[in-house]
């Protein structure tokens, strides 16, 4: 069950990558807005790097770190996805979509995380 789960989180990490480096573009060119949408585009971009490096990761304790790195990474976006709404940098419709989108990549990654870290521990 982890590998579907795995399979899934590398599709929804690069989707969630591209819509926040796209939404870097947009918020660049038309709000003038820098500091912010530089922030998302780190931790945003990062989940899915993280994500990919665990894929090859030299061990179980390996790979979970690596998930839970990108687990932080989604957690530290959420903050930022609010904090551009909440500035109204971005639209209510754009706010819902992406935060429903780092939802359910959390969601994701936490059950990954506790099932690679209770099997390290078995």
């Amino acid at each position: 069950m982890l590998k579907d789960k795995e399979n899934k989180i590398v599709e929804l990490s690069m989707s969630f990558a591209i819509r926040v480096v796209n939404l870097y573009k947009f918020l660049c060119d038309n709000k003038k807005e820098f500091v912010l949408s530089k922030q998302l585009l780190r931790c945003g971009t990062s989940i899915g790097a993280n994500v990919n490096e665990a894929q090859h990761g030299q061990s179980i304790a390996d790979f979970g770190m690596k998930m839970n790195i990108s687990l932080k990474e989604a957690n530290e976006s959420k903050y930022w996805i609010e904090l551009l709404y909440k500035t109204d940098y971005i639209t209510e419709s754009e706010y819902n979509s992406l935060n429903n989108d780092i939802t359910e990549i959390k969601k994701i990654l936490v059950a990954i995380v506790k099932t690679t870290f209770s099997k390290r521990d078995n």
